[in-house]
Order: structure tokens, then sequence, then C-alpha cells
């Protein structure tokens, strides 16, 4: 049951989607975003690199200096946070209370390392992981993006393998998904999360 404390976070409990680099995670997101378009939400993440051409500040990114981020982290006021190749990057918990707020389900799709650090929060969220078959079809599907070096690659197959063992520890994630098939996992997917589907079209029709 919900006790007192983790009322501040009302509304649909937010769902954390993990797995590795060429599991298939993105291509799942799409399809249930484009399904429920009305339903689920992205957080917006905070971040210390400079804008790109087009992006917009709170639509793309919140872009923060290091100093307020920082501080910010410290204080609590982050769900989890990285460092990648000089830049900082965050989820707010306030960023995902907007999407909450709005009634829709915060999709957040975090690494290992994130989740760690939600299982610290009173978020409650449905942990689902994106897993591949095998470490072969993972290669291969890694390789045939023709997008990596060989040195980057074999950094993206040892996080992999990490990732593989780390959604096998037991109580971590609710849900284990393997695509081996995208459409059946697409329906492991929906069928997850079909009941917070439910009742967030019930309170958004009735609204």
């Amino acid at each position: 049951m919900r006790d007192s404390t983790t009322k501040a976070m009302a509304g649909p409990r937010p769902v954390v989607l993990s797995g590795p680099s060429g599991a298939g995670k993105s291509t799942l997101l799409k399809k249930l975003m484009k399904e429920y378009d009305s339903v689920f939400g992205f957080s917006v993440s905070h971040t210390t690199r400079k804008p790109r051409p087009g992006e917009e500040n709170g639509k793309d990114y919140h872009y923060v200096t290091r100093e307020a981020m920082q501080a910010g982290i410290d204080k609590g006021d982050f769900i989890e946070s990285a460092e990648f190749s000089g830049n900082m990057y965050g989820t707010s918990k306030a960023a995902v209370q907007d999407v909450q707020a709005k009634n829709l389900i915060c999709i957040l799709d975090i690494d290992m390392q994130g989740v760690r650090n939600i299982k610290e929060t009173d978020l409650s969220p449905i942990y689902i992981s994106i897993q591949p078959p095998s470490m072969e079809v993972l290669e291969k599907r890694l390789r045939d993006r023709k997008t990596e070096s060989e040195e980057s690659l074999q950094k993206r197959l040892h996080a992999a393998k990490v990732d593989m063992e780390f959604s096998k520890e037991p109580g971590v994630f609710d849900v284990v998904i393997v695509n081996d098939n995208l459409d059946e996992a697409y329906g492991q997917l929906k069928h997850t999360l079909l009941e917070e589907i439910t009742k967030v079209k019930k309170i958004n029709m009735s609204s």
C-alpha cells in the first residue's frame, strides 16, 4: 500500500526502461509512444552541455551550469546523474513530477547505475529490462549499424555483458523482456504496462 511519504509523487507510476545498447530499447519505445501518444511522456533531463542548433531549453534539455547542477545533486533533487565526455546529465525529481502532473506515465530510459540510484528514492516505478537474446545477436546488431569503431564496439559489448548479468539479479527488475522477436517483445511490454495504461486512459477520459 502507498503510505503518506509517497503521496508527493502523485500520478501514474513511472516506468524505468533499462538494457544494453542494441537490445532494441529505442525501437520498442518508439512503437509504444506511437500507439499511446497521449499516455506516455518523457522527463526532460538536465545537462551542462551547450545546446546544439535547433535545441530548445526546457524541451530537449534543461541547460544548466555545472555549479547549479552540482548544487541540485547535493541537495538530493536528482534521481540519477552521470557524466559523459566532460558533461553532466541527470534526471530531476521535478522533471518526473511534471510528467506525472499531466497524468502521463513518465518513461525513464536509464542505465544500470541510474537503476541502482532510483532504488534509493521513493519513486516506486515499474522496472523493465530489455535484453538481447544473446551476446552473439547483440554483436551482430551493433556491427550491422556500422556506426562504431572496433574499440567503441568492444566497450559496448563489455557494458552489455555486465548489463545482462545485472538483469539476472533477483529483485532488481519487475520484468525482463528478451527481444528476440520485436512483435513478441512489444506484446510483452504492452502487457506489463496495461494496468497503468488503462488507469491513465480512464482518468484522461473523465477529465
